[in-house]
């Protein structure tokens, strides 16, 4: 049994595939698919129950990746305090971050992160949280930024700023003649707002109770966008109106769109920067957590 069969079991497992798990192991699917099977002969049992379609896991199997991944983060551990008895701030940091956060804060926290230490490259990852939670705990990512509430055992969470969110409309829509955008006028318009899986959208849907329906009353609709980016192209081109993080309107088209707060209490999020607690790079780590403070300085972000 070795480390890379290990590794092996655990990709097939997420995957359910054995074409992408030999694509994320950077190795053909026939060597994959051998180096299982003769880990189940060695153990003398089937981890996974194969089908022309389909690949699932057995009951025991299930017990057997559990195990697999908990050896593979020890392993991990094991190199990273090899790596931080020389220089906790030398060496790449692989850091992920939810997409509603990575392309408005990164730009800002980077430059940050260089003021404060040299050396230190970051390895960047765009995901969705429950992607993004799997690879930091199998030792894939070092720390990621995402929005709470974010629970995962031995892992530290710390708050870093609060944003609220905002309403963005196309210029000449009525709600530019109004200081501020009540809660409930989103369901007297289209409503546009990231696809399922985006935790974004359902702290919307949880702020704003009125909008948890595919339709209105009034026969408006939410509609589905697959970036936040996108969702501003279809706002400018009069579709609707959206809620945006504050942070991800700091450089918008003032001549096609428009932003106005919401009503106070605003609804807002926390985003905060979570690591597993066995990294043995904390330096590295609270660098990137005050380079996060600095940025939302920038930002304007509390």
């Amino acid at each position: 049994m070795t480390l890379t069969e290990l590794k092996y079991i655990v990709m097939l497992a997420e995957e359910k595939h054995f074409g992408r798990a030999a694509d994320r192991c950077y190795v053909s699917q026939p060597t994959l698919s051998v180096a299982v099977k003769k880990l189940e002969e060695e153990l003398g049992t089937s981890i996974f129950e194969r089908s022309k379609s389909s690949v699932y896991i057995t009951p025991l199997g299930e017990q057997i990746i559990k195990q697999a991944k908990q050896v593979l983060n020890q392993a991990n551990v094991i190199k990273e305090l090899a790596a931080s008895g020389k220089d906790q701030l030398a060496g790449p940091l692989k850091v992920g971050a939810i997409y509603t956060i990575a392309p408005y804060l990164f730009p800002f926290m980077i430059p940050a992160l260089h003021k404060i230490v040299s050396g230190m490259p970051l390895s960047i990852e765009e995901d969705l949280t429950e992607n993004l939670r799997p690879k930091l705990r199998n030792g894939e990512l070092d720390g990621i930024i995402v929005a709470l509430p974010f629970h995962e055992p031995d892992v530290v969470t710390q708050p870093i700023y609060e944003e609220e969110f905002v309403v963005l409309m196309p210029r000449n829509h009525p709600w530019t003649n109004l200081d501020s955008i009540e809660t409930s006028q989103l369901s007297t318009d289209n409503l546009l707002l990231l696809g399922k899986g985006h935790c974004f959208s359902e702290q919307v849907l949880e702020a704003c109770p009125l909008v948890s329906d595919n339709e209105f009353d009034n026969g408006r609709t939410v509609v589905n966008g697959s970036s936040l980016e996108t969702i501003r192209y279809m706002v400018a081109s009069g579709l609707g109106v959206t809620v945006l993080p504050k942070s991800a309107v700091t450089n918008i088209n003032h001549d096609m769109l428009e932003v106005r707060p919401f009503t106070a209490p605003a609804p807002k999020r926390t985003v905060a920067l979570a690591w597993r607690a066995s990294f043995p790079r904390p330096k590295a780590i609270e660098a990137v957590s005050q380079s996060i403070r600095d940025a939302c300085k920038q930002l304007e972000l509390s």
